[in-house]
């Protein structure tokens, strides 16, 4: 019967689930179960009692001597220990207990061993997590704080007392820890979102100023999560980040910001930053008041979207240029059209924007309206050349007074001297009839030069519009007798309506001139012809007057036909101030006159009346 409840006993060690061996007090191993030769397959052979210590042999972490107190201890007691398998390192964990018979008298010991691997696996992955975790909190400045509801305890980590400046060993409660918070709006804030937590469950994270332990104000990032069980509140777990160094350098960016902002909108020239695509990101206030737009009206826009297509496709290729080559493209005139036709001239500069690795990821662009100045630079040209030509003329003019009133000096002087050496009476008289007429031309040549005078200096001429047609029929009416004795034919075409710019006087003296001027010249064998007609030219009207006289060589004389004194047929009237005297009329009047002639045929000349100013 024994030795069937032996049998039995041994059976059931041999079932046993867990890795169980049977000790006795002398170390020898009496009996295992089959999951113990699992850990232990070399060890199959129970016919020859073996030392439990032979078992353990190799592995790490569990020596003879250990094993031997653990055996003949009266207690419980675990060991960890690990030896090398097939393919990796094998972990296991042996527990020791006293093997009792009925008695209760210690017969040996039983020890059960399981494979904690994937247990060890965990504790190295764990303790990896909490290694990074620390060195993440340390690295940002982030702490943990938690409160118990149930027992108002309120703990800090390790951090959390660093980023307040309090000792380790500092215990802290909730009215202490609000009053870090800075009087004002942190500690309101941060009573309140508590207050919160604890009725509602809702969680924050907010940031907020204290004052730590050693009077230093910090800004810090405070956060609180309700820990819930069964829809109540246990715990309060929170986070607490030291983010003064951020916010300050926040600060210092939104600062520097807000004053690169408050130039570039006070600068006095159009500043704008392109993305790659050429699309506005920054503008600046005079390029907002240029293109009469808000800054977000404009933000996102291509040149495309604000001028004529010719101007920003040019602009585009720049920008591309200025990208491409990163060479910034300084002080460039520039010309933009916007959609409602308006020019703007600029001077324009583009500088490449790069990033760390050296590319362009846009530009910044400036442009000064330089509209004005080239109005000015217009005007100032056209002063220098009329300038020039006054000077031209002014040159001209004291070469003629020169020359003729050194004429008429040399005649008076030699007259004089003729009248004093002659004797007879006869002569003299004769002599001083000469002197008469001298006298006489002089004075029509200094009338003749007052004349020249006063048109080269009158610079407050008073236009008018004038009807053309009256104009040539009061000087028709003046010069009737005259026209008569020659037997003139005048043919006007001129339309009732058409008026003219131009100072009255002036008017009617370059018609008169060039009326008379036909007369004088008229051809020996025809009847004098003047047909008067007039167009519309693109800055105002034409007046022509066309005569079938004498006509003149243009290739000959076509460069001195408007000169003052110049006379191109023997005829006794000629004097050879009216073509000059009407030249410097029409160009008082921002005018001109032309002409086209042919020998022994007649001449056209063709007044032009400027009123594209008017």
């Amino acid at each position: 019967m024994k030795s069937t409840q032996t049998d039995l006993n041994n059976s059931i060690v041999h079932q046993l689930p867990l890795a169980t061996v049977l000790v006795d007090l002398s170390f020898n191993l009496i009996d295992a179960s089959h999951t113990w030769h699992q850990f232990f397959p070399s060890k199959k052979d129970l016919n020859n009692p073996q030392k439990i210590f032979t078992f353990f042999d190799g592995h790490e972490g569990c020596t003879p001597e250990l094993l031997e107190e653990y055996l003949i201890g009266n207690d419980i007691r675990t060991i960890r220990h690990s030896v090398m398998g097939k393919d990796n390192l094998q972990w296991l964990e042996s527990t020791f207990a006293p093997w009792f018979d009925d008695n209760k008298t210690i017969q040996g010991t039983i020890i059960q061993t399981i494979d904690i691997g994937r247990q060890i696996q965990k504790d190295v992955e764990l303790e990896q997590t909490k290694e990074l975790f620390q060195a993440t909190t340390e690295i940002n400045h982030i702490g943990s704080w938690e409160y118990n509801i149930e027992t108002e305890k309120l703990s800090w980590c390790k951090m959390t007392k660093q980023i307040h400046e309090v000792p380790e060993n500092y215990e802290p409660n909730v009215a202490e820890a609000i009053e870090f918070y800075k009087q004002g709006y942190s500690r309101n804030k941060i009573s309140m979102l508590f207050h919160k937590i604890l009725q509602e469950g809702t969680s924050f994270n907010e940031r907020l100023q204290i004052i730590t332990q050693k009077g230093e104000e910090k800004w810090v990032a405070a956060g609180g999560k309700a820990i819930k069980k069964e829809g109540k509140t246990l715990k309060i777990f929170g986070t607490f980040q030291d983010i003064n160094q951020q916010v300050v350098a926040e600060k210092r960016t939104k600062e520097s910001e807000r004053l690169l902002t408050t130039l570039i909108d006070n600068l006095p020239i159009n500043v704008f930053i392109k993305d790659k695509d050429s699309r506005k990101i920054l503008v600046n206030k005079a390029e907002c008041s240029y293109l009469e737009a808000s800054p977000d009206e404009l933000i996102g826009k291509t040149d495309f979207d604000l001028y004529d297509n010719t101007v920003a496709k040019t602009s585009r290729d720049e920008d591309l240029e200025v990208m491409r080559s990163l060479k910034p493209m300084l002080g460039e005139e520039t010309i933009n059209v916007r959609k409602d036709g308006s020019i703007t001239h600029f001077l324009t500069s583009k500088i490449p924007l790069l990033d760390l690795e050296g590319k362009a990821y846009g530009l910044i662009g400036m442009s000064m309206d330089i509209t004005n100045l080239k109005q000015k630079e217009e005007q100032l040209r056209n002063l220098i050349n009329v300038t020039a030509i006054q000077n031209k003329k002014l040159i001209n003019f004291a070469h003629i007074v020169s020359h003729n009133l050194r004429s008429h000096s040399a005649n008076f002087s030699m007259l004089l001297d003729f009248l004093i050496k002659e004797k007879e009476p006869k002569e003299k008289e004769r002599i001083l009839g000469m002197l008469s007429s001298a006298s006489d031309n002089l004075l029509d040549t200094l009338e003749n030069l007052n004349e020249v005078v006063d048109i080269s200096t009158n610079v407050n001429l008073d236009k008018k519009s004038l009807s053309l047609n009256e104009g040539i029929k009061r000087v028709q009416q003046n010069l009737s007798a005259f026209l008569e004795k020659n037997k003139v034919e005048v043919t006007n075409t001129i339309d009732e309506s058409i008026r003219v710019m131009s100072v009255p006087a002036y008017l009617e003296s370059i018609i008169l001139n060039l009326m008379t001027n036909a007369v004088k010249y008229r051809h020996p064998m025809r009847v004098p012809q003047i047909t008067l007609t007039a167009s519309n030219e693109p800055k105002g009207i034409a007046l022509s007057v066309t005569d079938n006289g004498l006509g003149i060589d243009l290739e000959r004389y076509g460069d001195k036909i408007f000169g003052m004194y110049k006379t191109f047929h023997n005829n006794k009237d000629a004097r050879g101030l009216g073509l000059y005297i009407i030249k410097n009329q029409i160009e008082a009047m921002d005018g001109y006159i032309s002409v086209e002639s042919s020998v022994n045929k007649g001449s056209v000349f063709k007044v032009f009346f400027n009123e594209e100013n008017e």
